[in-house]
């Protein structure tokens, strides 16, 4: 579940209402509109930032951070993790299942696996608390503060070490005024969703929130041509029942000690999403490719898998889909931080626990048959202790600490099909069940460090010491023992270890008000893991090794009044050993092949341009372009060399993200909202191979939202809508081509509906 906390205080004591508004609110790039949005009556010259774990007026912080507000969520209806690509450029996030496992890729740097067990290359921290397994990020957001993105290395300044990147989700937390919230909304798809916020201030210098959401979707994206039973049928697929909870109890015993403590769980009940299967054999002519393929297309009109079986229907949410497809959640976690200031120190505590597990069916191949079914049943338990201590004075602003964290990984990956021996193609593999048991250590120090050496001049130190150790012990076991020389059961019981050093220095240089320029060279670096996938060999189990990148970046931040903020990145990475996901034929048995493993080298050219604009009272206009070129060196499969020059999965090479947002008074009490948002991504690779047949093309996406709002009665009644367009795209593929199969996962389809809010 995406949810948290972050307490924000103002160090010489308790802020106003205006001035806990203006330190959530962070104005970049797509997201000037929305801290205009959570702060309106404050000049952008006292928005402050604590990204850089200090308090900061935004643009003199030498970063590429962009973020949503609050408002900017709720307005933009960003509900999870995966929204966020469509608010913020040179970001990607796609599904490999719909509806569960994101990948989070930014600036091109992204984990290419859909393991449990393996990390985020970029990272996602929830109020502070790093999410160590992907399969924690597919919760939903609610009663939000911020979303915040940093881009480039973060090592120095946050718990667990990554290859580049932080996303930091941060709850709204307890204020010292009574405040209330509750919305309710209904869209097509017969979709119900609720939300509520009760802010309690409490004697003896206490406050407690409670927030809570429902999502109730009676019918899915998905229809089946198909009973469960296999039976002709309509049914839809991919209902959701979801309930999410949290509390929070703030406590300030001194002046100088400020307590934290939350609690919040979520359960869910709903479906999962299903994809689209596409043939590529030749009808009538099994195990040998149909013409579209060959031509490095597909085409279901004239392709077939090796049963036969073709699909018909022209839309991707069509399909003839048998079986139930659960997706079940239960979640609790619980989070302490405790801030003591003295003089110029401040010490903060920070500790989280989380237990998570989750069951849910995977349909591989999407046709009626079973064999390529899988049943997930996950658990993952995860702690982690953060101490850091902050100075701050005349010479230098210092942030150092320690950080451990021990997270365990459970899983049984179970195969059911359907009469497998007397199944030809499913002789080639065996029905059978992978089960794994992961155990990572992980400690850390660190420290950052700001300079002022001159007026107008800093220079940045950071370094940090990381020692990670896993453990894996897993396989798989055919039940339906396998013929075909080379196939044959797997198991490892394996450990490996990393130590290694990286840090950053960068230079910050503000020639006048309102213009910084700064420069930096960084390190990030994340540990080895395993694969944790259906295996037939035992080589796709051999552990792969650390990734290491050193980002090189220069920047600018530029304000002209109120009226235009103007933000200018580039940046250039050179990537070692990238680790990415390959499939690949396997010499002996002609089966499709599927593992982890490294690729000597890459190296990414980028930049982020973000311009906002306030040409009249009430009316902003923001923008985001994102570059990237992106090559990998050469790698070898079991099919032969792939050439230098391919670009990486999950990084188009232009995206842009765009927001209009024009607020006007119908009468002294009615205000009125009109707002539009745009996202471009162009054309993506979903594999290091750079397949065709799983890319992406290049799409727009449109939203729109109109609200009508009373300022004295708290009221607002809003329409909305997104992918007004209708656009469809690949989100994610699977090619098992070699076996007659590629599927295809799409976007969610255009939704639309009506919402009612009251805040008091």
């Amino acid at each position: 579940m995406m949810g948290g906390f972050t307490h924000l205080r103002a160090a010489a004591g308790r802020a106003s209402k205006s001035a806990l508004l203006a330190s959530a609110a962070i104005v970049l790039g797509a997201t000037g509109a929305d801290a205009q949005e959570a702060a309106p009556d404050d000049d952008s010259d006292d928005i402050v930032v604590t990204a850089m774990k200090r308090e900061e007026r935004l643009q003199d912080v030498g970063a590429t951070i962009q973020a949503l507000s609050a408002e900017g969520i709720r307005t933009a209806r960003v509900a999870e993790l995966k929204d966020l690509a469509t608010q913020v450029p040179n970001v990607d996030i796609k599904e490999t299942v719909p509806g569960a496992l994101p990948t989070v890729t930014i600036r091109g740097i992204g984990l290419d696996d859909f393991s449990t067990v393996s990390s985020p290359a970029a990272g996602i921290y929830v109020d502070e608390i790093p999410l160590a397994s992907p399969g924690l990020m597919s919760g939903n957001f609610f009663d939000l503060g911020r979303v915040e993105i940093l881009k480039g290395p973060q090592g120095t300044l946050y718990g667990r070490n990554t290859t580049a990147d932080a996303v930091n989700i941060v709850a709204a937390t307890p204020g010292d005024d009574f405040a209330a919230f509750a919305k309710a909304g209904y869209g097509n798809f017969d979709t119900f969703d609720a939300e509520a916020m009760l802010n309690v201030p409490l004697p003896g210098r206490a406050q407690l929130r409670i927030g809570g959401k429902t999502i109730q979707q009676g019918r899915g994206y998905w229809t089946s041509s198909l009973r469960e039973d296999g039976t002709p049928g309509r049914r839809d697929i991919g209902t959701r029942d979801i309930w999410l909870g949290r509390i929070q109890l703030a406590l300030q015993p001194t002046d100088d000690l400020d307590i934290l403590l939350k609690a919040e769980g979520e359960r869910s009940r709903s479906e999962m999403g299903v994809p689209q299967f596409n043939g590529t054999y030749g009808i009538g002519t099994p195990f040998v490719p149909c013409a579209a393929v060959l031509q490095g297309g597909l085409d279901n009109a004239n392709c077939a898998d090796a049963y036969g079986y073709q699909n018909g229907h022209d839309s991707p949410y069509d399909g003839d889909w048998t079986g139930r497809f659960p997706y079940h959640v239960d979640q609790v976690n619980l989070t302490g931080k405790i801030r003591y200031s003295t003089g110029a120190f401040e010490i903060t505590s920070i500790t989280g626990y989380i237990d998570f597990s989750r069951l849910y069916h995977i349909d591989v191949d999407a046709t009626p048959l079973d064999q390529f079914d899988y049943i997930e049943d996950e658990d993952v338990r995860q702690f982690t202790q953060e101490l850091r201590v902050g100075y701050r004075d005349d010479l230098v602003d210092v942030v150092g600490g320690g950080f451990y964290s021990w997270d365990r990984v459970l899983g049984d990956n179970s195969n059911f099909s359907d009469d497998w021996p007397l199944l030809f193609l499913g002789a080639a593999s065996g029905s059978g069940k992978t089960s794994y048991d992961q155990v990572t250590r992980s400690a850390a120090l660190y420290a950052d460090a700001t300079w002022h050496i001159a007026d107008k001049v800093d220079l940045i130190t950071g370094i940090r010491f990381t020692h990670e150790r896993r453990h894996y012990e897993g396989g798989t076991t055919f039940i339906t023992p396998s013929p075909l020389v080379g196939v044959n059961n797997t198991f490892i019981d394996d450990v490996i270890s990393d130590d290694n050093v990286t840090g950053r220095v960068g230079l910050n240089f503000r020639p006048r008000d309102g213009l910084l320029l700064f420069a930096s060279l960084s390190r990030g670096r994340k540990s080895g893991g395993f694969f944790s996938g259906f295996t037939n060999n035992d080589n796709q189990l051999l552990p792969y090794r650390p990734e290491t990148i050193t980002a090189y970046e220069i920047s600018v931040k530029s304000e002209f009044g109120r009226a235009v903020t103007l933000n200018a990145s580039g940046f250039y990475y050179d990537y070692k050993d990238p680790q990415t996901f390959v499939r690949f034929v396997d010499p002996v048995t002609g089966l499709s092949v599927q593992k982890v493993g490294n690729v000597d080298s890459a190296r990414v050219f980028g930049a982020d341009i973000d311009l906002i604009l306030r040409p009249v009272s009430g009316l902003t206009l923001s923008g985001g372009l994102g570059l990237l070129d992106t090559r990998l060196s050469s790698f070898a499969t079991a099919a032969g060399i792939v050439p230098a020059g391919n670009r990486l999965p999950n990084a188009p090479s232009t995206s842009f993200s765009g927001k209009a947002r024009y607020e006007f008074g119908l009468t002294p009490r009615l205000r009125a909202a009109v707002q539009g948002d745009a996202r471009y991504a162009s054309s993506t690779f979903k594999e290091a191979s750079n397949d065709p047949l799983t890319a992406s093309k290049a799409y727009w996406l449109l939203n729109a939202r109109v609200s009508l709002a009373d300022e004295k009665s708290g009221w607002e009644i809003a329409l909305w809508g997104r992918n007004l367009t209708k656009e469809s795209y690949v989100v994610s593929g699977v090619n098992l081509a070699t076996l007659g199969i590629v599927n295809r996962n799409y976007n969610a389809p255009r939704t639309y509906g009506v919402e009612v809010s009251f805040r008091y």
